[in-house]
């Protein structure tokens, strides 16, 4: 492998280590009463491992996949979490929400870790099913910020960032390193899903 290539390689992983050493607690979505406008929500996202690592394995899974979920699955993320934002304003009432959150990403890890080829349709619908969970946990806080509309612009604005990441380390498909390399990530992601989980179901116990 080439100096220049090796570089390249580097670069998406540095990305998402800094990215992960950004984020404190696991769930940033428990916080209540979340201050500020455009600059917290766009922080938001960042501070949350749970939902960092699932948005970033959106952004791969759909390069994985191709055209044109390589842009419809990160745009159709947005859009349906932003649904699942006003389910949270109104006190719309989800079962599981910290579960459901926790399996996406060891779902959307998996798929990645295993390149899972699901038809387009049925990947917009799994995707769509998660970020409905993802969009309520934070919506029920946007009432709480100092300015609701600026918060949930900046959120949604961070986790395309996020999308955008992961997409940008799914170019590394050309490459058979860089293939490994996803598929690690994808296994890291699961991993932590799978912690997640266990943690959401202990909770509940």
């Amino acid at each position: 492998m080439t100096t220049s290539m090796k570089r390249y390689l580097a670069r998406p992983g540095l990305a998402l280590a800094v990215l992960l050493m950004l984020t404190g607690h696991a769930a940033a979505h428990t916080q209540v009463g979340v201050p500020g406008g455009l600059a917290s929500g766009f922080l938001h996202p960042l501070t949350g491992l749970d939902h960092l690592i699932a948005m970033v394995a959106v952004g791969i899974w759909g390069a994985q996949l191709g055209m044109p979920a390589i842009w419809v699955l990160p745009v159709t993320f947005p859009l349906v979490m932003a649904f699942g934002g006003v389910l949270g304003i109104a006190g719309v009432p989800l079962p599981l929400p910290e579960v459901f959150i926790a399996l996406s990403a060891v779902v959307l890890g998996a798929a990645v870790a295993l390149r899972l080829r699901l038809p387009f349709a049925a990947a917009a619908v799994v995707v769509g099913i998660f970020a409905i969970f993802h969009g309520h946990a934070h919506g029920a806080e946007l009432p709480h910020a100092a300015n609701p509309l600026a918060y949930g612009i900046g959120f949604v604005v961070a986790t395309g960032l996020l999308h955008l990441c992961g997409i940008t380390i799914g170019t590394l498909l050309r490459w058979p390193a860089g293939e490994r390399l996803i598929r690690g990530l994808g296994v890291a992601i699961a991993t932590l899903g799978c912690i997640f989980l266990f943690r959401s179901l202990e909770a509940l116990a």
